[in-house]
Protein backbone atom coordinates (compact mmCIF):
# COMPACT_ATOMS: atom_id res chain seq x y z
CA UNK A 1 0.00 0.00 0.00
CA UNK A 2 1.35 3.66 -0.96
CA UNK A 3 1.90 5.84 1.71
CA UNK A 4 0.29 9.37 1.23
CA UNK A 5 3.72 10.72 0.57
CA UNK A 6 4.17 8.69 -2.48
CA UNK A 7 0.55 8.98 -3.78
CA UNK A 8 1.44 13.39 -3.80
CA UNK A 9 4.83 12.22 -5.69
CA UNK A 10 2.66 10.15 -8.27
CA UNK A 11 0.20 12.77 -8.81
CA UNK A 12 2.86 15.09 -9.29
CA UNK A 13 4.47 13.06 -11.93
CA UNK A 14 1.16 12.32 -13.94
CA UNK A 15 0.28 16.08 -14.20
CA UNK A 16 3.76 16.70 -15.82
CA UNK A 17 3.83 14.02 -18.29
CA UNK A 18 1.25 12.98 -21.34
CA UNK A 19 -0.02 9.94 -22.49
CA UNK A 20 -1.24 8.52 -25.93
CA UNK A 21 -3.16 4.90 -25.56
CA UNK A 22 -3.39 3.00 -28.89
CA UNK A 23 -6.30 0.35 -28.81
CA UNK A 24 -5.44 -3.05 -30.75
CA UNK A 25 -8.63 -4.75 -32.18
CA UNK A 26 -8.41 -8.82 -32.77
CA UNK A 27 -7.89 -8.90 -36.18
CA UNK A 28 -5.02 -10.59 -38.19
CA UNK A 29 -3.65 -7.02 -39.19
CA UNK A 30 -3.65 -5.41 -35.65
CA UNK A 31 -2.33 -8.05 -33.84
CA UNK A 32 0.37 -8.15 -35.77
CA UNK A 33 1.02 -4.90 -35.33
CA UNK A 34 0.38 -5.43 -31.90
CA UNK A 35 3.07 -8.22 -31.44
CA UNK A 36 5.66 -6.12 -33.62
CA UNK A 37 5.60 -3.46 -31.01
CA UNK A 38 5.95 -6.12 -27.92
CA UNK A 39 8.82 -7.51 -29.93
CA UNK A 40 10.90 -4.43 -29.47
CA UNK A 41 13.34 -3.61 -26.37
CA UNK A 42 11.96 -0.38 -25.44
CA UNK A 43 8.26 0.24 -27.05
CA UNK A 44 8.37 3.82 -26.15
CA UNK A 45 10.83 5.07 -27.95
CA UNK A 46 10.23 3.20 -30.76
CA UNK A 47 7.63 5.03 -31.35
CA UNK A 48 8.86 8.18 -30.41
CA UNK A 49 11.74 7.33 -33.41
CA UNK A 50 8.75 7.20 -35.90
CA UNK A 51 7.03 10.02 -34.79
CA UNK A 52 10.41 11.84 -35.15
CA UNK A 53 11.80 10.83 -38.43
CA UNK A 54 7.91 11.39 -39.92
CA UNK A 55 7.68 14.96 -38.25
CA UNK A 56 11.44 15.48 -39.90
CA UNK A 57 9.83 14.28 -43.45
CA UNK A 58 7.47 16.52 -43.10
CA UNK A 59 9.41 19.67 -42.11
CA UNK A 60 8.25 19.90 -38.63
Amino acid sequence: MATEAQRRALNAYRKKTKSVVVRFYPNESDEAMHAWLKSRENTTEYIKSLVRADMERNGL
